[in-house]
């Protein structure tokens, strides 16, 4: 992968947790869905503990924390976005919408 495809992939994943973190605000499904998953990885092993161990802990936080953590520009908050107990948590269509808009963003400021 290029450095610049990387980038639109970090992007991708950014903007995917930024909704999240709008979202989380109102619709406390999400975050059940991302505990209960925290837990499956756990329990079935299927994640490395450093991840899961660390997904729990955010999630046992405040709604604002967890919201400021999604969106953080720090190199945990970007490897944690890479391994999400939050995929899923948007529709094909919402996902699809959101690629397309960073899309023309990256090609906008490659230009």
């Amino acid at each position: 992968m290029t450095l610049q495809g990387h980038s639109v992939v970090e992007h991708r994943s950014r903007r995917y947790h930024e909704v999240i973190a709008e979202r989380l605000a109102t619709d406390n499904a999400i975050l059940e869905r991302a505990r209960t998953r925290v837990e499956e990885w756990t329990r079935h092993g299927t994640v490395a503990p450093y991840y899961a161990a660390g997904w729990r802990q955010v999630l046992e936080s405040p709604i604002s924390e967890i919201s400021a953590f999604l969106v953080e520009d720090s190199e945990r908050a970007r490897a944690f976005r890479q391994v999400s107990p939050f995929a899923g948590a948007l529709s094909a269509r919402e996902r699809w919408r959101l690629w397309a808009s960073v899309k023309r963003d990256n090609d906008t400021t490659a230009a």
